[in-house]
């Protein structure tokens, strides 16, 4: 699972000193290591702020400042929405998945350019599906005292949508994005016509299909609001990473790169809130609405455009390293604050930090901030750590 090659991520690294277009119209590159560093960037960016809600840093500063405070609204936005409705945080997981498929681009370019088989990456695209799903299932297994199977986790979805982008990767964009519109399609029929007692409110909490489908995979309903069905339309998230990762490969200049991914961003930007605010279908990140994955799918396409304008165009790269060193490892991280520091490390640090800081006098409030900055730098050294002895997991 491991790999010792300097700063070798197989899912983001493309080899080139010499660039063609092969039939499928995707760059032929060989030679020397090149990275797009806007995508090491992003998943850095977003994998940090995870860290930062895994050491409980978002919950303290919620906590200790006034309701109605400029601060308090900010804390706010690292929460996800109840329901109908959409914060700041509710963007991460789309962002984790799309990502995915941007650098699968990359990846599967940088595959066909070695000469290696559709049969092949085949068997490698299976086999990463299969442990995503499991560590996706293991996070989540252990619940007390007992074993506990949910499909909610966020690698489990990944291991769906992963295999649907990479079964679509030949395919030409436009046959890419009907697909991913299809899915939406789909949700929305499946939530709105497929009648069940008790479960026939399309946008209810506790009472619509995917409520009804957890029931029968895993015998109970996510008291959260939680669906296991969310990966169908969020497969569109990583389908769309995966056009913009092929654009971002095929294109012959900077500027023709990036305004395909701002005007894609930005119709699903327009047609996800229009069916929000024409009360069509609402903004519900719990269940995946196609109108939130519109929205959403719509913010990462914008991001991935700024930030590859601005850091590889640019060229605007200070502070980079911070967070792609974090990226670099960024299936070993989630997994290790989801399992280590979320059930063990986190109480164990912040009992050192309260024993040692307390007697000075510092208010309670000042020292779980302090608990959980320990707590997030002990998970960026870690990455750090591995980055220096060149220890990369990857799937």
């Amino acid at each position: 699972m491991a790999s010792s090659n300097s700063y070798k991520s197989d899912v983001l690294s493309v080899n080139a000193t010499e660039a063609s277009l092969d039939k499928n119209g995707l760059e032929k590159v060989i030679g020397m290591g090149v990275r797009l560093a806007s995508l090491d960037f992003y998943r850095g960016l977003v994998m940090v702020l995870l860290m930062l809600e895994a050491s409980g840093l978002y919950d303290h500063i919620f906590n200790m400042t006034t309701p109605g405070s400029f601060l308090h609204s900010i804390a706010n936005q690292f929460k996800h929405y109840p329901w109908h409705g959409l914060h700041f945080w509710d963007l991460i997981q789309p962002a984790f998945m799309f990502i995915a498929g941007t650098a699968m681009a990359f990846s599967l370019t940088r595959q066909m350019t070695m000469g290696r088989s559709w049969n092949q990456q085949a068997k490698h695209a299976f086999k990463r599906s299969w442990w995503l799903f499991f560590w996706g299932v293991f996070d989540y297994a252990v619940r007390g005292d007992h074993l506990s199977f949910e499909l909610w986790d966020v690698l489990t979805q990944l291991s769906f949508t992963m295999l649907v982008a990479f079964l679509v990767f030949r395919w030409k964009a436009g046959s890419q994005i009907l697909l991913s519109i299809g899915l939406l399609i789909l949700t929305e029929f499946l939530y709105r016509f497929i009648q069940i007692p008790g479960f026939d409110q399309p946008f209810t909490d506790q009472h619509n299909f995917g409520n009804y489908i957890d029931l029968i995979l895993m015998n109970k309903i996510n008291s959260g609001g939680w669906v296991a069905i969310n990966c169908i339309p969020t497969a569109a998230h990583t389908i769309w990473g995966l056009v913009a990762g092929k654009w971002l490969l095929t294109k012959p200049d900077n500027k023709s790169k990036i305004a395909p991914v701002i005007i894609l961003g930005a119709l699903a930007l327009l047609v996800g809130y229009g069916l929000d605010i024409a009360g069509i279908t609402p903004i519900i990140k719990k269940i995946a609405t196609s109108s939130f994955t519109l929205v959403s799918g719509g913010y990462c396409l914008l991001a991935l455009a700024f930030l590859y304008f601005w850091i590889d165009v640019m060229k605007h790269t200070r502070f980079l390293p911070f967070f792609t060193i974090v990226g670099m490892n960024s299936i070993f991280i989630y997994l290790f604050f989801e399992i280590v520091v979320n059930r063990w490390l986190s109480n164990y640090i912040n009992t050192i930090v309260n024993g040692v800081i307390s007697p000075i006098g510092i208010s309670q409030a000042a020292i779980a901030i302090i608990g959980a900055l320990a707590i997030f730098m002990v998970e960026w050294y870690l990455c750090f750590w591995l980055y220096q002895k060149k220890i990369f997991f990857k799937l």
